[in-house]
């Protein structure tokens, strides 16, 4: 005879249950965590924000669209209004070679698409540039090189940035 709990499942199912629950609660607190962040020293935004377009394009992709992110928020500012940054905008760029990958690994990568790399400064820090895009992950060919071109493209564009061409 088996043993049964709550809905009549089996002691063993109910603990399953529980501890699938458990890792999907810790897995969902680690959102931020997949974000990579680059600071861009001795250059100026619009600089930062030349260099990343330059670095995007010098991959052959070509720039969907930039979000002017703070501007947004400005516009939309509910409760006390305070937005952290003092500029801040979202490029947003596509590999049609690469999305065609990640969608016959998995169509639910499809949400991956089109990549996107931040380009924000902190309120009062202007000096202090940071290029940041949510990681895509190792779990297929396809996401580690959407990670690695994502890494490319910021790693070159600070790197223009710092030129201050």
């Amino acid at each position: 005879m088996v043993s049964t709990h709550l809905f009549g499942a089996p002691h063993g199912a109910s603990r399953f249950f529980i501890v699938l629950l458990s890792l999907l609660c810790l897995s969902s607190a680690s959102f931020a965590e997949d974000s990579v962040v680059v600071k861009v020293g001795n250059s100026d935004f619009r600089t930062a924000h030349d260099g990343l377009i330059e670095a995007i394009e010098s991959e052959g992709l070509v720039v969907g669209s930039i979000l002017p992110f703070r501007d947004m928020l400005a516009r939309t500012a509910v409760g006390d209004g305070t937005i952290p940054y003092g500029e801040a905008e979202i490029v947003q760029f596509c590999s049609a070679v690469l999305a065609a990958e990640l969608v016959r690994e998995d169509p639910v990568q499809l949400t991956l698409c089109p990549l996107s790399i931040a380009l924000y400064t902190i309120k009062g820090k202007s000096s202090e540039i940071r290029l940041a895009y949510r990681s895509s992950g190792n779990a297929t060919a396809g996401r580690l090189r959407a990670e690695s071109l994502l890494q490319r493209i910021v790693l070159r564009a600070a790197e223009l940035a710092r030129l201050r061409w």
